[in-house]
């Protein structure tokens, strides 16, 4: 094994750093796979209940009239998520695209949507208008409010009641911590949020951004109350098999809005060809459960190595995981550029490129990203990204393995040794 993973490039110092980490987490990798193991039973009963056959691996084209696979799994995803309906499509290129398209599909001019999680991710920025773009919200006179959060990272529920209006017609909620360094929130939280929301207004509707929190838990926020629950497949759901797509589980009021923003009124979810996704799509849903836990492993060996060495991490080594994402507080763009070689060295594709920060589209500041994945953006696959900006935080996801995550950490710690910008401490036994 040593030798091994010496031709990867490794180096016997970090390998045994590594090694000394790995010792002190069974415990907790036999935790993450339980919950595998449920919601893998959990997908298969879907799959069984919905009546999957081969002939819902069939190619569609054109207008995709009587697509037995499309409306069969979205059948699938709508018994996964516990929701009344689904709307799941190739068509949909990526998690901002569908969460623009929920937006778009129950929001109206002068009425107001409602962020209680503090900022949202940068790339909703733009469509909600915060950062003027054309084609956003702010553009068809919908309004804006934010609730931030407690220092803590809890909601401020006096600052929430206060932000609710007769115009609120939506709350979004960020369930991942986005480019922040503030925890991510777990599905019971969320559930008590929604609770509250609905509360103060009974007839607001709650959507929530399930991007990298899917099979992290038991349950989905669609469990806990949430009106839609939205998604990329080119993560957790995906299963690193899936070429592109969406999805947006919830009503069939909502689902059905949304449908016919995508396509057209009138229209909705009878047209969309599959152009022969679907095998692809129901492969990596079925995968996914496992894949997800290979990533969640990865993130907590990652917060265990970087945290011994004195950088602070959200989650912490010892937290508990709600979405994928491991942060790790570097310091510096220096570090954050090594550590990002170190997963681009890691990668099965494109291991010899250098990522370099760039003005990426979507975000206000240069945009760092290591990814060498099968599919373009698959941040389910081993990945790491960060805007260069203070404090220089990096954000480390994926792994279709548990052993791609672990080469992968190992290898952005021997970038960031060799460069002199870490020092390997003594692991004491405990």
């Amino acid at each position: 094994m040593d030798e091994i993973y010496a031709s990867l490039g490794l180096g016997p110092e970090v390998y045994a750093f590594g090694g000394k980490v790995l010792a002190g987490l069974t415990g907790r990798f036999a935790a993450i796979d339980a919950v595998a193991e449920y919601n893998q039973a959990k997908v298969l009963r879907a799959m069984q209940a919905s009546r999957v056959s081969g002939a819902c691996f069939a190619t569609s084209t054109g207008y995709g009239y009587n697509d037995l696979g499309r409306e069969t799994l979205e059948a699938v995803y709508a018994a996964v998520f516990h929701t009344e309906a689904a709307l799941v499509r190739p068509q949909i290129t990526c998690g901002t695209h569908a969460l623009a398209l929920a937006l778009g599909a129950v929001l109206r001019p002068g009425d107001e949507l409602l962020s209680p999680v503090g900022t949202p991710y940068d790339t909703l920025e733009e469509v909600i208008g915060i950062r003027p773009s054309l084609g956003s919200l702010a553009e068809f006179g919908i309004s804006y409010r934010q609730a931030d959060l407690k220092p803590d990272g809890s909601f401020d529920y006096d600052a929430i009641r206060a932000a609710i209006s007769d115009k609120t017609k939506l709350v979004t909620i960020q369930r991942s911590k986005g480019y922040a360094t503030r925890p991510s929130f777990s599905v019971e939280q969320i559930g008590e949020l929604i609770a509250f929301c609905k509360s103060v207004k009974p007839d607001v509707l709650c959507m929530v951004d399930n991007c990298y929190g899917e099979f992290v838990e038991m349950r989905e926020p669609s469990d806990v109350g949430a009106d839609m629950t939205v998604g990329s497949l080119i993560k957790n759901p995906g299963g690193g098999l899936a070429a592109a797509g969406g999805y947006i589980c919830g009503t069939t009021a909502c689902v059905e809005a949304c449908a016919r923003r995508l396509t057209a009124p009138g229209l909705g979810k009878e047209v969309g060809a599959n152009l022969g996704q679907l095998p692809a799509m129901y492969q990596g849903l079925f995968l996914a459960p496992t894949v997800t836990a290979g990533a969640l492993k990865g993130a907590v060996f990652a917060a265990n190595v970087y945290e011994k060495l004195g950088f602070a991490c959200v989650p912490n080594a010892a937290e508990p995981r709600h979405d994928i994402i491991q942060a790790v507080t570097l310091g510096s763009a220096e570090r954050m550029e090594a550590f990002c070689l170190g997963i681009q060295a890691a990668a099965p594709v494109d291991s010899h490129v250098t990522p370099v920060p760039w003005p990426m589209p979507g975000y206000d500041s240069d945009v760092i990203m290591a990814a060498g994945a099968f599919v373009q953006g698959s941040s389910i696959e081993l990945s790491a990204d960060g805007p260069i900006r203070p404090p220089y935080a990096v954000y480390f996801q994926g792994g279709l393995t548990w052993y791609h995550a672990k080469v992968g950490i190992l290898m952005s710690l021997q970038k960031l040794y060799e460069r002199g910008l870490v020092s390997l401490k003594e692991i004491k036994n405990e």
